[in-house]
């Protein structure tokens, strides 16, 4: 019979998975495998597998979330609090110092050197996240078009990626009939339990929310409530987020350039913990520019708050109904669509990305960004050409790697020519 772990264990053991969770969400869930399932035997296979199930299906990094549901599983809500908060708090504090050190020096030669190098390295990431994703969520003919069609639509029509998101959901819902009947129908969650633990994380979110638009009304207000949109959309996780948060960002509200969004995905890919502590980024950096250091920490802090705390939400008021899901037929049906969605984003992304890393200059027209092709880079387009070489034949860890990178780009910049 499973022991229940003690608060001290299940501190030392999110802690040692926080700090050790680089990589992105297959090597975070990976590690959280091995820790929870096969090392302390904590869970059982079958829990480990439907939590992370539930989990890919909500919006905001599947890895925290799935480290949220064991910490509550094991030991209710203070379990939950105390493994998504030490799978993330780890990562934020290194982008809290990143970030300062990054507005300092950013723009010096050698920075921009090793930049240059994360930053092919990044593009290679993202397509291998593309694959990953591709690989798991187009499972028919119908998924392909979907993800065809978001491709299309936030590539050439410039849709905004919540739309896309909706009109993905509705036709999953309005197609899906097929009910699972292989497993007998859980016990129903009493729904006063529901509504009171959906209205304290609400209340959490959304009353700090209220009080920055209405007291502080400027950078941090505009903060709160984009990210806070962000946290509801971003199914398939950060990269799926990436193109839509930098559009509002860059040219919405003219936040940071597009060049320093690149640099901080760059940045966000070296430390432990989710990626979509890319906001935390832009957060501080925006604070940063309008108002210096003490306005960044508080911009990170805001970022930080409004983008985590509807994890919990998420986690600790549909948790228990994790077993029902298979029951929900169109409910299943309108998440696996938001999924297939989410691959043509990506590769909306992985475009994006690739043609802003290889050309200095890049024009929206009205079949999408195209490339200046007299701005190409030489430089970036063979440091990328290495990385995607290295990352198919040494298949080094993501720390290593960024190194690698970050060393072949220094290099390139002293050559002579």
């Amino acid at each position: 019979m499973r022991q229940t772990p003690t608060y001290a264990e299940l501190i030392h053991v999110f802690g040692r998975i926080g700090l050790l969770s680089f990589g992105g969400p297959a090597a975070q869930i990976a590690l959280m495998q091995r820790e929870l399932v096969e090392e302390h035997d904590w869970l059982d296979q079958g829990q480990f597998l439907r939590a992370l199930s539930f989990c890919m299906l909500l919006p905001g990094p599947e890895a925290m979330q799935l480290a949220t549901y064991a910490g509550w599983r094991l030991r209710g809500t203070g379990g939950g609090l105390i493994a998504g908060g030490l799978f993330v708090l780890p990562g934020a504090l290194v982008i809290f110092a990143l970030a300062l050190a990054y507005a300092s020096y950013g723009q010096l030669p050698v920075v921009q050197a090793l930049f240059l190098g994360i930053k092919a390295a990044v593009v290679v990431i993202v397509l291998m996240a593309l694959r990953g994703l591709a690989a798991r969520a187009l499972r028919g003919r119908m998924d392909v078009v979907i993800a065809g069609l978001s491709f299309a639509a936030i590539f050439l029509l410039q849709l905004p990626f919540p739309l896309i998101i909706a009109l993905a959901a509705l036709w999953g819902y309005v197609t899906s009939t097929v009910q699972d009947t292989t497993t007998p129908k859980p016990a129903s969650v009493p729904l006063r339990q529901t509504v009171s633990t959906a209205a304290v994380w609400l209340a959490l979110w959304l009353v700090p929310l209220t009080l920055l638009v209405w007291l502080e009304g400027g950078l941090l207000a505009d903060l709160a409530l984009f990210f806070s949109t962000l946290a509801v959309v971003t199914f398939g996780g950060a990269y799926a987020v990436l193109a839509y948060m930098t559009q509002a960002v860059v040219t919405d509200f003219g936040w940071l350039s597009t060049a320093q969004m690149i640099d901080a995905l760059g940045l966000a890919e070296t430390t432990p913990g989710p990626l979509i502590l890319v906001t935390q980024f832009v957060g501080i950096l925006a604070g940063i520019a309008q108002g210096g250091a003490g306005l960044g920490i508080m911009a990170g802090i805001v970022t930080l708050w409004m983008t985590f705390t509807p994890c919990f939400l998420w986690i600790f008021t549909g948790a228990s109904y994790i077993d029902a899901l298979s029951h929900r037929p169109r409910l299943r049906g309108a998440l696996a669509s938001i999924t297939a969605a989410v691959v043509g984003v990506i590769l909306n992304l992985s475009l994006w990305f690739a043609l802003h890393v290889i050309f200095a200059d890049v024009s929206l027209t009205r079949f999408g960004p195209l490339p200046v092709w007299d701005s190409f880079q030489w430089q970036a387009a063979a440091l990328t050409a290495l990385a995607l070489l290295l990352h198919l034949r040494l298949a080094l860890p993501l720390p290593g790697f960024l190194a690698v990178m970050a060393v072949a780009g220094f290099a390139l910049s002293l050559a002579p020519f």
